[in-house]
């Protein structure tokens, strides 16, 4: 990163040279009461919340509203994912358990395990 930094900022002063470029390694978390590493400054939590906006309090301010979306993806993928559960279930039932419900374990072992006989190809009639 450090190396990255370096060769940023030669890149940039190469094309205007009074371009004073401070890098910045920014942290959504976390604390670093000493951000001046020499050659970058690194930024963590609230320091980087409000270094991107000006706001203090915004650290704490996006918390609700990011929680509101983290409850609907979790949502929307529980929903996905038990759909996907309940799919492979029925394909599994259907291909491999008896009527009771029992698993048919000769048939799901040589689903998976028996040699795969190679299909005899037809010969094409001679024209």
């Amino acid at each position: 990163m450090v190396a990255d930094f370096k060769t940023a900022k030669k890149t940039l002063r190469t094309s205007n040279s009074k371009l004073n470029i401070i890098a910045i390694n920014g942290c959504c978390y976390g604390r670093d009461n000493k951000p001046d590493k020499g050659e970058y400054f690194k930024y963590c939590g609230q320091s980087f919340w409000k270094f991107i906006s000006g706001n203090e309090n915004l650290y704490t301010e996006i918390i609700e509203p990011l929680g509101h979306k983290a409850k609907e993806k979790n949502d929307n993928f529980v929903k996905t994912y038990s759909q996907m559960i309940n799919k492979f279930t029925k394909e599994f039932a259907n291909g491999f358990c008896n009527d009771n419900g029992e698993i048919d374990w000769e048939k799901l072992v040589r689903f998976n395990s028996s040699i795969i006989e190679e299909k005899k190809k037809e010969q094409s009639p001679k024209a």
